[in-house]
């Protein structure tokens, strides 16, 4: 409200009081605009516009922003200014519309009708409700958060990787905001999302701390001695990078000469692909809202990922052993992770999971839900040492040949592996079977 001259009058956008006097009854009018389009509130006009001033001190604005913050759910915190009309003193209180609807005054919802607070009527505020059950977490506004937080080169990196992965339309020439708001990240002109900052935020734990990984390395079989220990913040893209290095580091990998092959074979102890896809799961489909954080455990006969929440419902961890829909907790994310690949959203991922392994020799993958959190876990090959020691040199090789291509092998091809006569490749492939290390396929096998 600017200008001398100009008379105020209220209006759906404008609420006038002669004084703080008067300040429990604008409160009523605080609480309809955040749950309608906003407004703001004068303190040292009549209602019918005549101009008297408004005494101004520290303590009266404290006190107005304590009121509140005391009386308002959920808790906001007003902005205020001072200002001179015909030359009185006005405090101003701006009340933006507001994200986390519906807003309550002693327990009463009110809304903004013409120049009068209404209370929201029971069916209106159930749709609101409903409203506020659809929306995910990660489609809700940070509030405070600006595109200052965003790194410019992080949304350039993603949109050239969406394009080349997905042919997603989107150049990464156009502005920062411009991107956020076809990736449906942002929403007005500043408003970013909680996504938003996960994935592109300069230094997203500023805003949620929670949101790391935990990668730990074990002595043994128990969580007792680490050999290693790292926690990956930052972006959750790059975070799912940095954890699925840090398991390639600390599992082996096995190499073998084949005949007629020029190149040397190599193999992961466990299916990288499985594993990135559920360390990318995990990422994904956490809950952000627990305080807890993602942890990758390695240990000497497995490999645990620990997401952070249950699967979201109805899922069991049987249904992810068969065909079922996708169901992402955290749309928006979930979308951004499809365009560069990471994800394929039908549901498919765990079954992948299940294929690598059975076509890698290992156990299918464990899925479970351990206090609260989904957990998958890898486990070696059944073989232990006590084994392994009753077993000659050729067989362990023959063993780690064996996981690396389709897990059959002729006598013939025993005999020109090791170098050894037809007998002693069936006494020790007999052996094997015998052990139930491996088992026979048919004749002359």
């Amino acid at each position: 409200m600017k200008g001398d001259t100009m008379k105020p009058m209220e209006s759906e956008t404008v609420e006038l009081k002669k004084s703080t006097a008067q300040l429990e009854r604008a409160l009523k009018a605080v609480c309809a605009f955040l749950n309608h389009k906003g407004g703001t509130i004068y303190f040292g006009i009549r209602d019918h516009g005549e101009i008297i001033g408004q005494d101004v001190s520290d303590s009266r604005l404290k006190n107005i922003s304590h009121k509140i913050r005391q009386k308002i759910k959920p808790e906001i915190t007003p902005e205020m200014t001072i200002t001179e009309l015909n030359k009185n003193k006005i405090i101003e209180v701006i009340v933006k519309e507001g994200n986390n609807k519906p807003y309550f005054l002693d327990g009463v919802a009110y809304k903004r009708s013409g120049t009068e607070n209404i209370t929201i009527p029971p069916d209106e505020l159930r749709r609101l409700f409903l409203e506020i059950d659809k929306k995910q977490w990660d489609a809700e506004i940070y509030e405070g958060a600006t595109l200052e937080d965003i790194d410019e080169k992080k949304v350039k990196l993603f949109l050239r990787k969406a394009k080349a992965e997905r042919n997603f339309e989107v150049e990464e020439t156009i502005p920062v905001s411009e991107a956020l708001e076809k990736l449906e990240l942002k929403e007005d002109k500043y408003k970013l999302t909680n996504s938003s900052i996960l994935l592109f935020g300069r230094s997203p734990q500023r805003y949620f701390l929670q949101a790391e990984v935990r990668c730990a390395r074990f002595k043994g079989t128990k969580p007792l001695e680490f050999i290693d220990m790292k926690v990956f913040d930052g972006g959750i893209i790059d975070q799912v990078t940095a954890a699925e290095d840090f398991v390639l580091r600390h599992i082996n990998k096995s190499a073998w000469i084949e005949p007629m092959k020029i190149e040397r074979q190599e193999k992961w102890e466990y299916p990288p692909d499985a594993v990135r896809e559920a360390i990318v799961n995990a990422v994904c489909h956490r809950d952000y809202e627990s305080t807890g954080n993602i942890q990758i455990r390695v240990f000497d006969d497995r490999i645990e990922i620990w997401g952070c929440g249950p699967l979201p419902q109805p899922l069991t961890p049987d249904d992810l052993k068969r065909e079922h829909k996708s169901i992402p907790r955290n749309p928006l994310i979930a979308k951004c992770f499809f365009l560069i690949k990471y994800i394929e959203q039908w549901g498919t991922g765990t079954n992948r999971m299940i294929d690598k392994c059975l076509d890698y020799g290992l156990p299918e993958p464990l899925f479970e839900e351990i206090a609260g959190d989904f957990v998958v876990t890898f486990k070696r090959h059944h073989i232990n040492d006590e084994i392994l020691k009753e077993l000659n040199e050729r067989q362990k090789r023959v063993i780690e040949y064996l996981k690396g291509k389709d897990k059959t092998i002729a006598n013939k091809e025993y005999q020109v592996l090791f170098g050894v006569s037809r007998n002693t490749a069936s006494k020790d492939l007999n052996d094997l079977v015998e052990k139930r290390i491996v088992k026979r396929a048919g004749a002359g096998k």
